[in-house]
């Protein structure tokens, strides 16, 4: 038993609740976990920590993303990763599966179940065997169609403390969230009319955990969800998971408390378990959710990077990316970063707040709109709303899909655009539609009436596997590439996603990153850093030249360098500062060594791909 965390357990439970109380809730806690011990223990369950590596990329998906007549959709799902994706991710995010009644499965009415119309706990479970699964434990609110907030309506005893009853007129004029529907929503009850707290909307009631018995249920479901073969844990919205009116109701302390609590039971009984923070929120506000890089969250969305990426596409200059990049140092070794570009959402606008200018921000929406896309508004505390989201297609959103260019051309800026977001420290999130090359579904916006819809179309099996193996065609000339970069990162140490990085100056055109394992004595410096690795990304249509000194940057070489390219398969032999050229968007990731392997260039040229990356 690990007394470190058994005296923080302890510690957070009395801040939360009282010294009373949270001494009693820490012997009822330490009971249950006990037990839960011991189940593993019967079970023959040995639950061991597993540290993340270069090998883990994570597919973001909906788990009826592609369907197949006759069979229930996660069955297809698993059949359809297993035969297209296992060379490139080796594990899968999906998205809510339970029984739900809006916003695309979160608002959730049963979290214990799994939706009819998508499968059974049996096909989730077949699913972990071949890939390491992160669930969404939706733990801010809960469908008001559910359960727990029918018998609440009905006056059961249970229930009455579940949700957060707003009697009176508080002062909530400082609340901040991301919507511009009421904050309250009045509902008939068995003692009246009653008016709820509903962050989200009408439809998602947030949970009231100044009631310890709704963070105990969370507790029991994280336990469950572990049974269930989860090993990420995405805690949604958990930045607005308490209340307290006269506040934001925005990353209070007993929001990181919380997440302390989750940390420490995983700790305590499934070590396995890694826990992720969706905050979307300014980096600053974000990152806190690390806490001191040990009692927080394993992994923080690092929801700043898409739109900072998009920028630096769209103005043909990384130097705004560089200079935040270059800060970017997870807490410990037990800490990284989630990085991503596209996902089921849109692209946040808060989270490059503070790093660009409000100009910026808004040509990016310009952009957008130009790009046959639509932006999301949020309610301001002064009663004002402002940008929040803008809802594209990342593909489109890079690609104007009016513009007379090329597909080649196209299609090197978005790869080189997710090579960035592979390249960075942390474990990479691959969202389907961005795999596939999909482009916008606008007509999903027009049928479903949510802006969301437009990165959300379900595709149909036997379509998509034509598509994906049209010679020449744009989902499998996107397919190939990413593939290619995700198996070249999975195969090359310098990507440890607990290791390091150094922002390289190469000029506003090429991105350049130095990437290298960290080393057991915790050094930072890169001379004499295992596997450094230079990645390069051309950030312009234009042809582009970075100087690079190899010797500072960590290489071994005297006098001559043997370089090898992991994107293009090339060796180069260059001096101790070579000149390197790239041409428009070419990726190059380069690491010291003569390493034998077919090139691919040649291939590229016979299916459109005239650009390495």
């Amino acid at each position: 038993m690990n007394d470190a965390v058994e005296e923080r357990m302890q510690t957070i439970l009395k801040d939360l609740y009282g010294e009373e109380t949270g001494r009693r809730l820490y012997l009822r806690l330490n009971e249950r976990l006990a037990d839960y011990g011991n189940e593993l223990a019967v079970s023959g369950v040995q639950p061991e920590a597993r540290n993340l590596s270069e090998r883990d990329a994570i597919l973001i998906t909906y788990g009826d993303m592609v369907r197949e007549s006759g069979f229930p959709p996660l069955q297809t799902l698993a059949d359809f990763c297993r035969q297209h994706f296992s060379e490139a991710i080796n594990g899968i995010h999906i998205l809510p599966f339970y029984p739900w009644s809006s916003d695309d499965g979160f608002s959730v009415i049963d979290y214990r179940e799994v939706d009819e119309d998508l499968g059974r706990w049996e096909d989730i479970l077949r699913l972990s065997q071949a890939f390491k699964l992160m669930f969404d434990a939706v733990i801010n609110h809960i469908s008001c169609e559910s359960d727990w907030f029918r018998l609440f309506l009905k006056g059961d005893p249970r229930f009455r403390d579940y949700f957060i009853v707003v009697a009176g007129n508080p002062d909530l004029s400082r609340v901040i969230r991301p919507r511009t529907s009421p904050l309250l929503t009045s509902f008939e009850t068995s003692a009246g009319v009653k008016q709820v707290w509903t962050t989200f909307s009408a439809d998602q009631i947030d949970l009231n955990y100044k009631n310890s018995e709704v963070l105990f249920e969370m507790i029991e479901l994280l336990l469950f969800y572990a049974r269930q073969g989860a090993q990420f844990i995405r805690l949604d919205a958990i930045a607005f998971i308490w209340k307290e009116p006269g506040t934001t109701c925005l990353h209070l302390p007993q929001a990181h408390l919380i997440v302390q609590l989750l940390r420490a039971v995983c700790e305590r009984v499934v070590p396995a378990m890694h826990i992720l923070t969706e905050t979307n929120v300014p980096h600053q506000d974000n990152i806190s959710y690390f806490g001191d890089g040990t009692n927080e969250a394993h992994l923080v969305y690092n929801f700043a990077l898409p739109p900072l990426v998009l920028h630096t596409f769209h103005r043909a200059d990384c130097r705004a990316l560089s200079g935040w990049a270059a800060t970017l140092s997870p807490p410990s070794s037990q800490a990284t970063f989630f990085n991503f570009l596209a996902s089921h959402d849109g692209i946040g606008l808060n989270p490059a707040r503070g790093i660009l200018e409000e100009a910026d921000i808004a040509a990016l929406a310009e952009q957008t709109i130009a790009h046959g896309g639509f932006i999301s508004s949020k309610a301001n505390p002064d009663g004002t709303t402002s940008p929040y989201e803008l809802n594209i297609n990342y593909y489109d959103a890079l690609n104007d899909p009016n513009a007379a260019e090329s597909l080649d051309l196209q299609v090197s800026r978005f790869i080189c655009a997710q090579a960035i977001m592979l390249a960075m420290i942390g474990v990479p999130g691959i969202y389907f539609h961005s795999l596939v090359g999909s482009r916008g579904w606008r007509e999903g916006v027009e049928i479903k009436g949510k802006n969301r819809a437009i990165n959300r179309q379900k595709l149909e099996r036997g379509r998509l596997e034509a598509e994906l193996s049209e010679p020449g065609g744009r989902r499998s000339i996107v397919f190939r590439r990413l593939t290619r970069l995700l198996k070249a990162r999975a195969s090359t140490p310098g990507f440890d996603p607990q290791g390091e990085q150094q922002a390289l100056d190469c000029g506003k055109g090429v991105f350049g990153l130095l990437r290298w394992r960290r080393q057991a004595q915790g050094a930072k410096s890169p001379p004499g850093a295992e596997s450094p690795l230079v990645c390069l990304h051309n950030v312009t249509a234009r042809p582009q030249k970075a100087r690079l000194d190899l010797e500072k940057l960590g290489m071994q070489g005297s006098g001559k360098f043997e370089l090898h390219d992991l994107v293009s398969g090339e060796e180069l032999w260059v001096g101790k500062s070579p000149v390197i050229e790239l041409r428009p968007y070419q990726v190059m990731w380069l690491m010291e060594g003569q390493i034998r392997r077919k090139p691919i260039d040649a291939g590229q040229k016979a299916d459109g791909e005239g650009n390495d990356g």
